[in-house]
Formats: structure tokens, sequence, C-alpha cells
């Protein structure tokens, strides 16, 4: 079959590549019918999360089930699935109570209690470097779903695959960030980064109520793609008055809610760059900090851009006099799906009016290069096996 693998930073090729196979009797296979390129699938593409043998890649797929497994209940040859980005056991501690990213059985070389930068790490994901289980990805045309009967579900016949796709992550990413940030009904919002995760938390702020929603991003065609698919008001994150700028329009407050929705590789200068260089630091906190400037006393924020490094002169001390309520992590894509999946289904909301570039996925490797430098008014590719 077809496939994209990631051979080394910044090289990513369709290769051919042997078919997947069932290897437990709760596997089962899918011919994947669409796949799209996340901002995280960067992260390894960029070398931020290290990566040596070669592994293809992607974590955004859905498609039509091949074959199942024995031990396969939920699913049969010919149903339509969209899968999560997480794989999870379904039966473990933190599966019993809706965390699935923490799963204790799908990364049994490297899970553990610790969630340090090489060791203890969390449960396994699709595509996603051999510290997360080394699971191939989804951007090819067949991929292997483990735990078949835990975290897929179910597309009925009449709905596209661009209307589901994203529930496989960046919709319930964005939807946990709202719902780590406490938004409510009245709440004015922060969102840093306007690129796919950062436009669906966008979406889910006004569904949580949102009074006020708020992008920042320094990427202009970013912040025209967040005007005219959400209808929020923006800042550039360039701008040297951005947050007296919030303030402004918040009462000299700041805001009720911040979310992070960039992670470790914001635009940074070059001290910045230098700066991580001496603290063997991957990328920049910038994204984050600005969440906590931006904030008002008391305030909440999340965090679901995704950070693989420890920093230096982290800002305890500001988090400590605001009084802020901070959360971080993976998104809870399992337990939010079915909710989200009747969201979609109900017209009330849009999310395929996020898509700029629908390629198929022979051009993968031009597609990640065009992400990766923001051309081409890039927002979000879908590929096509």
């Amino acid at each position: 079959m077809k496939a994209a693998v990631f051979h080394k930073i910044g090289d990513i090729s369709v290769d051919n590549v042997d078919d997947p196979r069932i290897e437990m009797p709760d596997d089962m296979i899918i011919r994947v019918t669409s796949t799209a390129i996340c901002g995280s699938d960067l992260h390894i593409y960029n070398g931020f999360f290290p990566q040596v043998r070669d592994m293809i890649m992607g974590h955004e797929f859905m498609g039509v089930v091949e074959e199942t497994g024995a031990a396969v209940t939920k699913f049969k040859k010919g149903d339509r699935v969209v899968v999560p980005f997480v794989i999870a056991c379904g039966q473990c501690f933190f599966c019993a109570h809706g965390q699935h990213p923490h799963c204790e059985q799908t990364n049994p070389g490297l899970y553990g209690p610790e969630g340090h930068i090489a060791k203890g790490k969390g449960s396994g994901l699709f595509g996603f470097t051999d510290m997360y289980g080394g699971y191939s990805g989804g951007q090819a045309e067949y991929v292997r779903v483990p735990k078949a009967n835990t975290g897929p579900m179910l597309i009925p016949d009449g709905i596209s695959d661009e209307e589901v796709l994203f529930l496989t992550d960046i919709f319930p990413t964005g939807w946990s960030a709202v719902e780590w940030a406490n938004v409510r009904p009245g709440s004015t919002v922060a969102i840093f980064g306007s690129g796919p995760v950062g436009l669906m938390a966008q979406k889910a702020a006004w569904l949580h109520g949102a009074e006020r929603v708020i992008a920042i991003d320094p990427v202009e065609y970013r912040l025209a793609k967040a005007r005219d698919v959400n209808k929020v008001e923006t800042i550039n994150a360039n701008d040297e008055n951005l947050f007296e700028k919030i303030r402004e329009m918040t009462g000299g407050r700041g805001t009720d809610c911040a979310i992070d929705a960039v992670g470790m590789e914001a635009e940074r200068s070059t001290l910045d760059k230098l700066k991580a260089v001496i603290n063997a630091e991957k990328g920049s906190v910038k994204a984050m900090e600005s969440c906590f400037e931006a904030v008002r006393r008391g305030g909440n924020v999340s965090v679901v851009g995704v950070y693989g490094s420890n920093y230096d002169n982290f800002p305890v001390a500001q988090l400590f006099e605001k009084g802020l309520t901070v959360r971080f992590g993976q998104a809870y894509v399992i337990h939010y799906i079915k909710e989200l999946f009747e969201i979609v289904r109900n017209g009330k909301v849009k999310l395929n009016d996020i898509i700029t570039h629908r390629l198929p996925l022979a051009d993968a490797a031009r597609a990640y290069d065009m992400f990766k430098k923001k051309e081409d008014d890039c927002v979000k590719v879908v590929l096509k096996p």
C-alpha cells in the first residue's frame, strides 16, 4: 500500500509499504477514505519530538472496515468509522474514569506514572513516535486499529467524511480546551492560535455561551479565516500593544479565560531561540506565557498546544500572584466523541469550513512543506488515499 512515511527531520515521502494485518483479536483493519495533517504532525516533521526509525504518519483519519479480529464486537466489514487519535483499552483505571490519554495498557514500552520527557509516558497514539507506542498512523491507504471496541465510532450513511473527520482530534481538542478553561455563558475568552485547533476552540467557545471570543495569531490570513468562519474579534500577536488592547476590551481586567492552542512552536525571537539552546529546551512557552498575561486575576487557563520539554524561568510567581487555575493535556477525545457527533449531526456547528486544501495522498510531502511554511494561505489539509 501507499503511505506517508517519516524518515528524518524534514523528510516525509509517500512510499510503498507492507499492508497492515490483524495482530491481536481486538484489532481491525480499515481502508482510509480521508485523513488530515495536524499541527502536532509538524512537531515530528520539525524534530521537536524525536523519531529515529521510519514511521507512517497521521492521527486524524477515518474509513471503512475491511477486516476485524475475532474479539471485535462493535463493528463489521463495510462499516464506516471515525477513529480517535488516542488508543485506549477501555478497561484500566484511567479509561474507567474517562481519562483515555492516560491508558495503562496501550504503551507498554514507556508507560508510567512519572510523565517525564523520556519515560513514564501516556497511552498509545497513532503515528506519533515510538514514545507513544510506535503505532503506524493513518496517512495511508490502510491502517491497523488496535483496541477497536473502545475508540472508533460508527458513522451512519448520509454524513460526509469532511463533516465528521475532525472528531478524530481537533474538535474534541478545542472542546476540551474550552471545558478546561471553564468557559461559561457570558465569559470573555482569549484564544492564542488560529490554526486548526484554535479555530475549533473558537467554535466550542461560542457553543459554551461565551459573550466575546478574541483570537490572537501572528499570521494575518489565519486571523482572516477566524473572522470569516467563526465571527470572532482578532488581534495580531505581534501587536506591541497586544495585552493593553485585551485589557481595554475587558474593563481593564483581562479575559475570564485564556487558551493556548499553539504549543511549543510559537513564533519567537532570535534571543528566545538562543535561550532555548542554552537551556536545552525544545521551542518556547511564549504562547502559554501570553495566556497568563492576558487572563484576569482569578481566571482560568487551558493548554492544549503540545509541549515536549521542560522550561527554565517559568512564571510561577505570576500564576501565584494572579491566582490562576491552569490545566494541561491531551484531549479527552474518546470521552467527548459521542456528544460532539450529535452536535455536528444536529447542525449546531460546521467543522469543514476550515479546510483550505484537499489533495491526494500522493502529494503528502508537498502538503507538509506547504503547511509548515504557511504557503498558499494553508490552514488545514485533507488527504485522500
